[in-house]
């Protein structure tokens, strides 16, 4: 029988620097009432979902920078969206911004969560590759300062038994990167969960503006294919505090087919039926790391860990 998973993307418009958590969380819940209605399993939220994305303007104070990140999860702001979701039987992954006390201090990250249709937490991971700067850039448009605001992710890539498969997580500019989904392809992902926040225009790179929403949808289908896996890419759209972002929410097949797409910049769900068997023709022809991968021949050191194989010098 068919593994199939219906799979809601809950791409957001804009947020404003005002909008309270509870508006926010009144938003989400509303999307994930109709992923309810439409046979969801699951419904994936962008990164840092609860707020504007504070990385794109300067914070001095601490304490303000604090009020923008999550001491606990749940918490009484985000609440309604577990009690909807083991109302609904419908599970949810959500991005945010962790505030955590760890090895006796203060550590900030940016984090996703994976949530089953019982309201109770699965897994969760922390982004590992930060883009952007730590210095302030007062010539720019807008600023990019997750390097300043957050920590590296110290949780690896790992992948849950959750929803019928193997399930796994990554956020943004994780994206962009191959070893991101190869690691979770080693530990056999069938569905790789991931939000992102991408601005329209680079600054460092003016010249690939035009050039943003192929790119996104190139890595995530080059992932997709080279994993045998499903990508799930969700996106905050749209001109958020003059910060204009790209949508094009989507969801990509083991073939590296865009199968669902969102087609606005605001508020929107699509749905998808994944069948997570259609990734074993790629990982077991094509993509049988196992009997094809030879990174002993690579002319790298090949360490190998419990995550699989890390390449390096």
């Amino acid at each position: 029988m068919a593994r199939i998973l219906n799979v809601g993307i809950a791409q957001l418009g804009p947020i404003s620097r005002n909008e309270s958590r509870q508006d926010v969380v009144v938003r989400l819940v509303a999307l994930m009432e109709d992923a309810a209605r439409m046979g969801c399993d699951l419904v994936v939220y962008p990164e840092a979902a609860l707020t504007a994305f504070f990385p794109h303007w300067w914070i001095d104070d601490e304490d303000e920078l604090d009020s923008w990140f999550e001491r606990a999860m749940p918490n009484p702001a985000v609440q309604p969206l577990f009690d909807a979701a083991r109302r609904l039987k419908v599970g949810f992954h959500l991005g945010y911004a962790e505030l955590a006390f760890e090895d006796g201090r203060k550590r900030r990250f940016n984090t996703a969560i994976l949530v089953g249709k019982d309201g109770e937490i699965i897994g969760k991971y922390r982004k590992i590759h930060l883009p952007g700067y730590t210095d302030r850039r007062p010539g720019d448009p807008f600023q990019n300062l997750e390097k300043r605001y957050f920590e590296v992710g110290n949780l690896g890539f790992p992948v849950w038994h959750a929803f019928g498969g193997r399930v796994g997580m990554m956020i943004c500019n994780d994206r962009r990167w191959p070893e991101s989904y190869r690691v979770m392809g080693l530990q056999g992902a069938e569905l790789i969960l991931l939000g992102y926040n991408t601005p329209v225009h680079n600054p460092a790179m003016p010249e690939t503006d035009d050039l943003g929403n192929f790119h996104n949808q190139l890595v995530m289908q080059s992932g997709a294919y080279q994993n045998g896996t499903w990508v799930v890419g969700v996106a905050r759209a749209g001109v958020e505090e003059g910060v204009d972002q790209i949508g094009q929410s989507c969801v990509i097949a083991p073939s590296g087919e865009v199968v669902v797409q969102c087609t606005t910049l605001g508020d929107e769900l699509q749905v998808a039926r994944c069948d997570l068997d259609l990734c074993n023709s790629y990982k077991t022809s094509i993509f049988n790391f196992a009997k094809h991968r030879r990174p002993e021949h690579y002319g790298l050191i090949v360490e190998r860990t419990g995550a699989g194989d890390v390449l390096g010098r």
